[in-house]
């Protein structure tokens, strides 16, 4: 570039999938802020519309009303990794969507085409407007959602250490439920016909059981660097 000024690092799209307790959003805010890219929490967005549908009164265990509604709430993700925010029809939602009731029903909603369908395009438009790039963090992002992602992560945890980081983080939670409910959610994700939770063939796989978070962020970030010096 003209007068010596360094030239901006190329954009980078990162896609980090992978079950719950993997360390996986803590992970993917921390590499974003590192390296001065957006973040998306997909999950939150997932999360988002199962509160729309429980306020609402729509009954979940109807994946036809469902798919009636799925086009209704107006869903804003914020992408700044230090401040990740959601709103449901103007109203902040980052709350509301970390309860007991929301997750029991997470998996439910999320399994019907026409929820997927909307997020996925939401979810798209989202990655290609983030100029510096960013970190998209869910379970069928390498997959489905970005399937020419830059780079491909899937983060891996045994599930004992999945289950004492997750129970860690709900104060005063049984390891033991914790895990149960874990190996259930995963088995429900990794089984449904559309986009379910699994490793693209292109990912690069970490396993997270034995390191810190921040050996966990310092080997992702080293590998997002080593793709933007690629480009």
């Amino acid at each position: 570039m003209e007068n010596g000024a360094a030239r901006p690092a190329p954009a980078v799209i990162v896609a980090i999938d992978g079950p719950s307790g993997t360390g996986k959003s803590s992970t993917s805010k921390a590499v974003a802020a590192k390296l001065g890219l957006s973040y998306l929490d997909t999950g939150a967005q997932y999360r988002a519309i199962t509160w729309w549908m429980v306020t609402n009164s729509i009954d979940i265990t109807d994946p036809t009303a469902i798919a009636a509604v799925a086009g209704k709430p107006e869903i804003i993700s914020g992408t700044d990794p230090s401040a990740p925010a959601i709103t449901v029809d103007g109203t902040d939602v980052a709350g509301p969507i970390r309860t007991q009731e929301v997750t029991s029903k997470v998996s439910a909603v999320s399994a019907v085409p026409e929820v997927r369908a909307r997020i996925t395009e939401l979810q798209r438009s989202i990655a290609a407007a983030a100029e510096p790039g960013i970190v998209v963090e869910g379970r069928d992002i390498g997959t489905t959602v970005l399937p020419d992602a830059d780079l491909k992560i899937f983060l891996t945890a045994s599930p004992e250490a999945r289950a004492s980081r997750r129970s860690g983080e709900l104060k005063g939670a049984d390891v033991n439920s914790t895990r149960e409910a874990l190996l259930k959610r995963d088995a429900a994700d990794s089984s449904r016909k559309i986009s379910p939770l699994a490793k693209a063939d292109d990912a690069v796989e970490v396993d997270t059981s034995d390191l810190t978070l921040q050996q966990v962020i310092e080997c992702v970030v080293t590998l997002v660097e080593e793709k933007r010096a690629a480009k």
